[in-house]
């Protein structure tokens, strides 16, 4: 019994010496090594381009003793607005109503008075379009059309593109080829090579084009309307296994 316990210790014994002597744990390092022999880097890109498509946000603002008369004349204007429009050639599909209030008006004086409700002096109906220009050329010209018909409150002009997925997916490719400058640059610097890619993760941008001031190209029309150029930025984030270098 003695002997076959002696027998079946002995395995466990050199394994022991082994571990003492620094051979057993190679294949475990290398393992770990090759875990951490990573690099993780984020890369940006930038896409530029003219705009091929306005937002333009637009409306009336009337008031009235009543709020029927408010509301009425807001009416006739905001029709007469989109008649124009129309006339003008913008399709049905590029208008859209995007804001329509009617809200009484208070007497302020009323206010200093101590325990005396606020007064109604008449109402104030706003009426406000969204409105797309696919034509830059008449951009001008619609706005001082739409002017002229009546509008009196403008809150919002923005530059976009059509389709704006072209410049999304090349800021895209961009950011890829500064991630990867970025880590092949660092890993030869640190006597390694890059290996595979592990991971690549979008990690911001990517969204709809902004106006950037990078050339200022006046649009023709009645109205000066200056168009630049806008951008799309993307970040992506990449990880890659590191090798040996040769």
């Amino acid at each position: 019994m003695w002997q076959n316990g002696r027998k079946s210790l002995i395995p466990a014994l050199v394994a022991v010496m082994l571990l003492g002597a620094g051979l057993w744990p190679a294949r475990a390092s290398g393992e770990a090594a090759g875990q951490e022999a990573r690099i993780s880097v984020t890369g940006r890109g930038v896409a530029e381009a003219a705009p091929d498509m306005a937002l333009i946000r637009l409306g009336v603002v009337t008031t009235g003793r009543s709020a029927a008369a408010a509301l009425g004349e807001n009416s006739e204007r905001v029709s007469a607005i989109l008649a124009a429009l129309h006339a003008a050639g913008i399709e049905a599909r590029d208008l859209q109503t995007s804001g329509l209030s009617l809200s009484p008006r208070f007497d302020n004086r009323s206010s200093s008075v101590p325990r005396e409700a606020p007064r109604i002096t008449g109402y104030e109906a706003r009426n406000m379009i969204t409105v797309r220009v696919r034509d830059l050329a008449a951009l001008g010209a619609i706005l001082d059309r739409v002017v002229e018909t009546g509008a009196n409150s403008f809150s919002g002009l923005q530059f976009t593109r059509a389709d704006p997925r072209p410049l999304q997916d090349e800021a895209r490719r961009e950011a890829v080829r500064d991630a990867m400058a970025k880590a092949r640059l660092m890993a030869g610097e640190a006597g390694m090579r890059l290996g595979p890619v592990l991971s690549i993760t979008e990690s911001g941008g990517g969204g709809m084009p902004r106006p950037e001031m990078m050339r200022s190209a006046v649009i023709a029309g009645d109205v000066p309307v200056a168009g630049g150029e806008i951008s799309v930025r993307a970040a992506v984030s990449m990880e890659f296994a590191l090798l040996p270098g040769e």
